[in-house]
C-alpha cells in the first residue's frame, strides 16, 4: 500500500520465480541491470552464494543516487561495501516470514553512505509489512536466531499445544485454530501492554489453579532454558554463515 503496484520491477532468472510479482501488477525482467537502471532503490534478495555474482553484474551500473538494500543472510555491510562502488548508499535487513501477512519482525542496519533520509525510507516502507527496527548490525545474527528462526520454534509450540488438546479429546482443526488465537492474542497483549511477559503469566495464574499445574511440568521440561539454547544455537550459526 506504500507505493503502486507499477513502480516495482522485479529480477528472476526464470518466469517461475516472477508469476508472483506479474499477478501483483508488478513490472518484471530477466534484467538485473535494467532494475538498476530504471530504479532508484534496489532490493538484493538472492542466495548467499549467488549474491557476488549478481554485485559483480550490477556494480558498473550503481551510482551515487542508489540506495541499495540487501536481505541476504550472512552477507556483512563490510562485505556489501567493498563488492559495490565506494559511494553506494548500502543498508542491510534481515525480515522473517510473517511479513507476508503484515505482521513481520524486521531490523535493519545503514552503511557508511546510508544517512538518516535513506533510513527514515527504509523504515517507512517496510513499516506496512509489521514491525522495522534499526539497531547495530551487530544484532541482527541474534535478531535470526530470535525471531528469524524464531517463527518455527512457535509454530512448534503451536502444534504441541494443538496436540495436547487433541490427545484430552478435542478434534484437530478446532484445537489448532484455538492454539492459534491463543498465540495471537497472548502477542497482542505484550505488545499493547507494555508489560513484562513474567508479569503477564503471573496475572494468568490464580493459587491451586491449572495454570500453575501446567506451567510447573514446562518447567519440569526446563522449557525456558531450551528455547534459549535455540535462539543461541541458532545465532551462532548465523554468525559462522557470515564468518564463511
Amino acid at each position: 500500500g506504500k507505493v503502486p503496484a507499477s513502480n516495482v520491477l522485479a529480477s528472476a532468472p526464470s518466469d517461475k520465480n516472477l508469476d508472483a510479482w506479474r499477478e501483483l501488477g508488478c513490472r518484471t525482467t530477466h534484467c538485473n541491470l535494467e532494475v538498476v537502471h530504471r530504479s532508484t532503490l534496489v532490493f538484493l534478495a538472492t542466495k548467499p552464494h549467488i549474491l557476488p555474482g549478481v554485485l559483480e553484474e550490477i556494480r558498473p551500473a550503481v551510482g551515487p543516487h542508489h540506495i541499495v538494500v540487501s536481505l541476504v543472510a550472512g552477507v556483512t555491510i563490510q562485505t556489501l561495501q567493498r563488492l559495490l562502488p565506494p559511494w553506494t548508499k548500502v543498508l542491510r535487513i534481515m525480515p522473517n516470514l510473517p511479513c507476508v501477512v503484515q505482521a513481520g519482525a524486521m531490523v535493519f542496519s545503514r552503511g557508511t553512505n546510508a544517512g538518516d533520509e535513506e533510513a527514515a525510507l527504509l523504515k517507512s516502507l517496510l513499516s506496512s509489512c509489521g514491525l522495522c527496527e534499526e539497531v547495530p548490525e551487530s544484532y541482527i545474527d541474534i535478531h535470526t536466531g530470535l525471531s528469524g528462526s524464531g517463527v518455527a520454534y512457535v509454530y512448534l509450540f503451536a502444534e504441541a499445544l494443538a496436540e495436547g488438546a487433541v490427545k484430552m479429546g478435542m478434534p484437530g482443526a478446532l484445537a489448532s485454530r484455538i492454539a492459534a488465537q491463543t498465540l495471537l492474542g497472548a502477542a497482542k497483549m505484550l505488545l499493547e501492554t507494555g508489560e513484562h511477559p513474567a508479569k503477564l503469566r503471573g496475572d494468568v495464574c490464580t493459587p491451586g489453579g491449572t495454570t500453575i499445574y501446567a506451567l510447573h511440568q514446562l518447567e519440569k521440561g526446563a522449557l525456558r532454558a531450551t528455547v534459549m539454547d535455540a535462539v543461541e544455537a541458532a545465532t551462532n550459526r548465523a554468525c559462522d554463515m557470515a564468518k564463511n
